[in-house]
């Protein structure tokens, strides 16, 4: 099991994990606006004004921007030490993938339950305009979390924020807590702007928060593509628990 966590961590086990998402998700919301209407994530969005003033337009060019660079990162990998690929490994990161976003929700919202006083069951249980849509639209915009909401807040912005707190004298633990914190307040804050805004509660900000935490130690110890897949199919799991 050490060699399987091992090995799942690295940057080609977890950009190649993470890829089927991001294919499912563009997938998805291309054949939304190809009957008329149009869904993006806000993360999705972000990032995609942010290429915009590069020049990166189209969505056929910022999704190959995105896979082109997962295929750098893993053929530098590949260079430096020699990977594997076994499927085996990646049907268990699948299933630890699904193990977690089954037990996220009881145990995020436990700790928020108990950190609040109030009853867990309702911590996150208004889904704003998100509940409104159909399930197959909640499924897709699901999907679009999992993989730009962590590429957003964990990668960038957790790497990011480190990278800035070490070059500011910070030691390494220090800089990784306050990146962590300040991504996860950021990650919450996130989910209550734009057309599909959740409303403000202090319970449900703090859910996420504490939420954003989890990811952000997720993505520390267990890599981009296991923490892109849990935060999915949690959202997923909740999308069809909520019926749409």
């Amino acid at each position: 099991m050490r060699n399987y966590f091992e090995t799942s961590r690295t940057h080609t086990y977890s950009l190649l994990f993470a890829l089927p998402l991001l294919l499912a998700y563009e997938l998805g919301a291309a054949s939304i606006a190809g009957r008329g209407g149009s869904l993006r994530n806000g993360a999705d969005v972000l990032l995609r004004s942010t290429l915009a003033i590069a020049g990166v337009q189209s969505t056929l060019a910022f999704t190959g921007v995105l896979i082109v660079a997962a295929l750098v990162f893993i053929a530098l990998e590949q260079r430096r030490k020699r990977v594997p690929i076994r499927g085996g490994v990646f049907a268990l990161m699948l299933l630890e993938s699904a193990g977690y976003a089954l037990a996220f929700g009881a145990v995020v919202g436990t700790v928020t339950a108990w950190l609040m006083g109030t009853a867990g069951g309702r911590l996150a249980s208004d889904a704003g305009a998100m509940g409104r849509l159909p399930l197959a639209q909640g499924v897709i915009l699901s999907l679009g979390a999992g993989i730009y909401e962590e590429l957003f807040f964990r990668v960038l912005m957790v790497g990011g924020l480190i990278v800035l707190f070490r070059s500011g004298g910070l030691e390494k633990g220090r800089a990784s807590f306050f990146a962590a914190v300040l991504a996860a307040l950021l990650f919450s804050a996130f989910h209550y702007i734009g057309p599909y805004a959740y409303p403000w509660t202090l319970s449900s900000f703090l859910f996420r928060f504490l939420s954003g935490l989890v990811f952000s130690g997720m993505f520390v110890l267990r890599g981009f593509g296991v923490t892109a897949w849990t935060h999915a199919l949690y959202d997923v799991f909740l999308t069809v628990a909520r019926g749409g």
